[in-house]
């Protein structure tokens, strides 16, 4: 990659150049396209990939793959194409289980509290069923299901744990007792 080399963009028709140009100076388009034209409007008058890149602040390779898709496509290679998609991290197989296991009381799998908690269930999965996974993953597995988090009651409904009362012990002498 020579300072010197330049950017080769094959001549415009009149149609091409119009639409460049338009392009170009558009406040409209996303600032992708705008970039693209501007490099081979720049192309095309003689600047080098290194004074395109100066003046654009684009890498080299992106001027010269902009260029070449023009080259080879015209006007509709300066569109952006599909992206690969990443792939699924998590089977279907084990979605379920860590549905089913959410759905499952801890009680039955011999577990020592009465209700599941995000962090509860992460722990249960990575140790004892060996889905790594993380809380947020869970919570998206939720909504895509159309499952919501059941929040427990607490300090004024009905207790989670039935014998709170006598694991608890007695209140502390300091408390004030209420008139």
């Amino acid at each position: 990659m020579s300072s010197r080399a330049y950017a080769r963009v094959r001549s415009f028709n009149p149609e091409e150049t119009q639409a460049l140009h338009r392009m170009a100076r558009s406040r409209t388009l996303c600032a992708g396209r705008v970039k693209r034209a501007q490099i081979l409007l720049r192309s095309n008058q003689g600047s080098t990939l290194t004074e395109i890149t100066e003046q654009l602040g684009v890498s080299y390779h992106t001027a010269q793959r902009w260029i070449k898709r023009f080259n080879d496509l015209g006007i509709s290679g300066l569109e952006e194409g599909p992206r690969p998609v990443r792939p699924r991290v998590y089977s279907t197989q084990d979605v379920g289980l860590v549905i089913k296991t959410a759905l499952t009381p801890p009680d039955q799998l011999q577990l020592p509290f009465g209700a599941w908690t995000l962090d509860r269930l992460v722990t249960y999965l990575n140790e004892v069923k060996g889905i790594s996974i993380k809380r947020s993953r869970i919570s998206q597995i939720f909504l895509k299901e159309g499952l919501r988090w059941r929040q427990q009651e607490g300090w004024l409904g009905q207790r989670v744990d039935p014998d709170f009362a006598a694991k608890r012990g007695l209140s502390r002498p300091s408390t004030p007792s209420l008139r």
